[in-house]
């Protein structure tokens, strides 16, 4: 399979990178500083610009599928609008290059409560992580009027911390999946091993999806 991942160098895309090279995968790293990109066997870093449709186009040609795990930077004061501007472009990008199959990694914010409410939207959100999360509900809700792509949109859990690959987790669609202790958790090793499964062996098609232990 030849993967194009855009955000090969974030948190969660650099460990989509590694379990990617490390199932003998080709990748494409395409990033904004190529040479902050882990060398690793079967991986080439592209330097690309994720809100020009037209360029990043041409440099998804010929791969199989497209993994976005893009982020505009939790300091960038204009997130939501970049976040949704990029998001657009992405998809806009994938279709231009003749792609079916777009993978996004979004956020939890946008996942429902027990009451029916979007997490996001409640009183206790975070305020600091509250205007990325609006910037990617959009970008979900932009996604469920494609209809010329097989898109799947990822909502990682609450708790999304660095921890070691077990390869186990658990699947959910539009609620956090909760442990017996009542923890929506993952390590980001694991929810790459969800996301390249997914783009292996396709699961959520045109829907969001969610993990957890």
């Amino acid at each position: 399979m030849k993967i194009a991942l855009i955000g090969a160098t974030g948190f969660v895309g650099s460990e989509i990178l590694k379990e990617a090279a490390a199932r003998g995968g080709s990748v494409t790293a395409l990033v904004r500083s190529p040479d902050k990109v882990e060398k690793l066997k079967g991986v080439t870093a592209v330097e690309a610009d994720a809100t020009n449709s037209s360029d990043l186009a041409a440099k998804l040609k010929g791969h199989d599928i497209v993994i976005s795990a893009y982020n505009p930077g939790w300091t960038n004061p204009d997130i939501k609008a970049v976040h949704i501007a990029a998001s657009k472009s992405i998809t806009e990008a994938t279709k231009q290059a003749g792609i079916s199959r777009l993978i996004v990694i979004g956020g939890a914010g946008s996942l429902y409560a027990p009451d029916g409410t979007q997490f996001v939207d409640g009183e206790g959100f975070p305020a600091e992580y509250k205007e990325g999360a609006l910037g990617a509900r959009q970008a979900l809700n932009d996604l469920r009027g494609e209809t010329e792509l097989d898109w799947s949109f990822v909502s990682p859990p609450f708790h999304l911390a660095p921890g070691p690959r077990t390869g186990k987790y658990r699947l959910g669609k539009d609620h956090p999946v909760f442990d017996a202790e009542g923890n929506s958790a993952i390590s980001a090793s694991d929810l790459a091993v969800a996301i390249v499964d997914e783009a292996e062996k396709p699961k959520h098609s045109r829907e969001r999806f969610t993990v957890g232990y």
